[in-house]
């Protein structure tokens, strides 16, 4: 599971919403929000969006990160020059 899904653009994933990790905090459609049971509050400090932005994009990197290593752990691994003892 990625760490975002969001719009197009910096962020990993095409889809139009998601929360950001385990967060409160989703973007839909570009615009941050924070999102309880009782309803949405769409944000507007452009210092905390910021951040947002940075951890989401840092997210993202690592999850990619984390894929790739996978990756190479399903790869049967390579052998030293084909010598044996």
């Amino acid at each position: 599971m990625s760490a975002l899904a969001s719009s197009p653009g910096l962020f990993p994933s095409s889809a139009r919403s998601g929360h950001l990790a385990q967060s409160p905090a989703v973007r839909r459609d570009g615009r941050w929000w924070l999102v309880a049971t009782s309803g949405s509050v769409a944000l507007a400090d452009p210092v905390f969006i910021g951040q947002l932005n940075r951890f989401a994009v840092a997210m993202a990197v690592a999850d990619r990160a984390v894929a790739g290593r996978l990756v190479q752990q399903d790869q049967p691994p390579a052998r030293p020059g084909g010598r044996r003892r």
